[in-house]
């Protein structure tokens, strides 16, 4: 499933996951943590692989397509469960 964002969202999504999550995402994955942080505009591929991340310029940082959202999906719930703990 693919999605369309900003840029800049998910660079503020990336921002806002707390300590660890890129290794989190990355244990979970079988991937390197380099690799994760490609996905979120990262652009080290001597240690990690691009993410089917396409990002065209424009307003707001330019339009980001991903191809997978499975990096995505895992960062929205870690933020989640960050927001459900701080409620309790």
């Amino acid at each position: 499933m693919t999605k369309t964002i900003s840029f800049n969202d998910l660079r503020r999504i990336k921002d806002s996951l707390p300590d660890g999550s890129m290794h989190q995402i990355a244990d979970k994955l079988n991937c390197t943590v380099q690799t994760v942080r490609n996905y979120f505009g990262g652009s080290n591929y001597q240690f990690g692989q691009n993410c089917g991340v396409h990002i065209e310029p424009g307003p707001d940082g330019g339009i980001v397509v991903l191809d997978d959202t499975t990096i995505y999906d895992m960062a929205i719930a870690i933020l989640e469960e960050q927001a459900a703990g701080k409620e309790a």
